[in-house]
Order: structure tokens, then C-alpha cells, then sequence
């Protein structure tokens, strides 16, 4: 094992353990990790198949010719359920998975068969992890719930060696669309700020029903679309990405996008800036959906 530290204590989930280091952070918001914790505790299933899918979208500008599974380890902040490490798992030597929430209890179960899927509880500014340990570290979709995302972004490239590839998810802030889908997601967002602090049931359940009456609603539009008019004006109707994926995703990112308390979105340009100023060069943003996410390699 790489901690740089005794766990406070460690939880036996099946097979597997789960190593909870407790340290105050600066850089947590207590709600909004509550709130994770709870949404993704409550999973107890993977469609692999849609993992192998998605996957393939985020980490379709990471080169993997660098990465191998005889001596790549790899640092997955903000694990969740684990999804993306299982991804991972069969093309590097291990994952060490890391959430600040009850969410890692989860992953435990759900990675049980991964036997190189290492989990721990921690928060970005207490990784329990010597500088310059990893060779590949990712964080998607993470970020932009932390407080300051900038800070966290340096702490995870800490803990990556010199010439190692940084992946990393952020919201965007729709820098790439047009005026009228702005509108429209700026009048979703008063919505979120009254959902976000629901009890947890009524939450779950306006989620759904937005998952049932708005996204479906047009992603069925944008199927038409491409059939009329093609890929490209169908790709400009709002969540048009998800007109592949399972009714399941689309809940479930419902429940994240209106569920969250803290939400923050980037310009393509801000997390230019975020990532050099980290020490990451050689930046690659994917053209494709979900934006923004992008690598980055860390320098000497």
C-alpha cells in the first residue's frame, strides 16, 4: 500500500477494506459531500457495458500508450462508486480510489472483483499519499463541487510524478453555445437552488420527474432532429448527449445536476489557466462531449 499514514481506521466491506483517514479540511463543503454520499450509497449495480461506453468519452484524449499494465499506478480522486476506476482497472497495475464521502462504502462493494482497486476515505487537501507517487491521476466530474477548485486541482497534481498525465472533468460554462441554450440553463438554475435544499426524499423525487419531463423530452427532440436534419443541428438541442445513454444515467445526472448544493462551471479559457498554473503543460481538451474535459502533463 502507498498511505503516507495510519488510517484512523479501516472498514472490512466483503473482501475489501476501506481505509478512512480523518482530517479536518479547508476545502470540503460538509452539505454538499453529505449529499454525494447519500445519492451514490444507495447504488448497488454497474451496467459494465455503459461504463466501458462512457469511459471510452472521457478518456478519449488520454494516450495509453503511456500507460500499461505493469507498472501504471493511478490516483482516482473523488471515486464515488468507482465507476471510472473500474474503467481503469484493467489497463494499469492499480487504483488507488479516494472520496471524502460515505459514497467509498459503496465503491467497496461495487469494485469487489477489481483485486487492484485500492479504497480510501479523504478529502483533496488530506491525501494520504507521498508527493510524486503516481503515474496517471484523474478527477471527473469532482471539482467544481469543491469550494476552491483551483487549490484542489494543485493537491491532485502533487501527488503526480513528473512527466505524468493529469485527467480532470469540470462543468463548463457553456463558453461554447449559443444564446438562447444559455437562457435556458440559466432559468434551470434558479430551479436547481431551490431543489438542492429539499429533504432528501422530495429531492430524489423532483429529480426524477425532471429526468421524466424535461430530458426526456429532448433528447426524444434531438433523436428527431438527427433523423431531419442531421448530427449537427440535433447536437445544438439541449441534452442532446444523452440520446444514447440509459434511462438510469439520465436520472442519476438529473439527481447531480438540480441535487447539489455547491456547483461551480468554468470557461475553457479559466481552466487553461488553473491547470498551468498547477504545473500541467501540453494541455489536450477533447472536442467532444462532456466539456470540458482535458489532460494535462505535469512538469519537472
Amino acid at each position: 500500500m502507498l498511505y503516507n499514514k495510519d488510517a484512523s481506521k479501516v472498514i472490512p466491506v466483503g473482501d475489501k477494506s476501506v481505509h478512512v483517514f480523518e482530517a479536518e479540511s479547508k476545502n470540503l463543503d460538509p452539505i454538499t459531500v453529505a449529499s454525494f454520499g447519500e445519492e451514490w450509497s444507495k447504488f448497488d449495480s454497474f451496467n459494465e457495458d455503459e461504463i466501458s461506453r462512457v469511459g471510452d468519452e472521457y478518456f478519449d484524449v488520454v494516450d495509453f500508450s503511456s500507460i500499461n499494465k505493469e507498472n501504471t499506478v493511478a490516483l482516482d480522486v473523488g471515486c464515488g462508486t468507482g465507476r471510472w476506476s473500474i474503467y481503469l482497472s484493467d489497463k494499469v497495475k492499480e487504483v488507488y480510489a479516494v472520496d471524502p464521502s460515505k459514497a467509498v462504502l459503496a465503491a467497496a462493494k461495487l469494485t469487489e472483483k477489481n483485486k487492484n482497486i485500492h479504497l480510501s476515505q479523504a478529502s483533496t487537501d488530506s491525501l494520504p499519499f507521498n508527493d510524486n507517487t503516481f503515474d496517471f491521476v484523474f478527477s471527473l466530474g469532482v471539482l467544481h463541487h469543491i469550494p476552491d477548485t483551483a487549490s484542489a486541482l494543485n493537491d491532485i497534481v502533487k501527488k503526480l510524478k513528473p512527466g505524468g498525465t493529469c485527467l480532470i472533468y469540470l462543468y463548463y460554462a457553456l463558453d461554447n453555445r449559443s444564446f438562447l441554450y444559455k437562457f435556458i440553463f440559466k432559468c434551470s438554475h434558479v430551479f436547481r437552488l431551490l431543489i438542492c435544499r429539499m429533504p432528501s426524499f422530495l429531492k430524489k423525487l423532483t429529480c426524477d420527474l425532471i429526468a421524466i419531463l424535461i430530458y426526456l423530452p429532448f433528447i426524444t427532440l434531438s433523436k428527431i432532429m438527427k433523423v431531419i436534419a442531421g448530427e449537427k443541428i440535433a447536437a445544438k438541442v439541449p441534452l442532446s448527449y444523452y440520446r444514447n445513454k440509459s434511462f438510469n444515467i439520465v436520472r442519476n445526472d438529473a439527481l447531480d445536476r438540480f441535487g447539489t448544493p455547491l456547483e461551480q462551471r468554468f470557461s475553457k479559457k479559466e481552466i487553461t489557466k488553473m491547470m498551468e498554473d498547477a504545473g500541467l503543460k501540453d494541455l489536450l481538451f477533447s472536442d467532444n462531449t462532456p466539456y470540458w474535459h482535458v489532460t494535462g502533463k505535469k512538469t519537472q
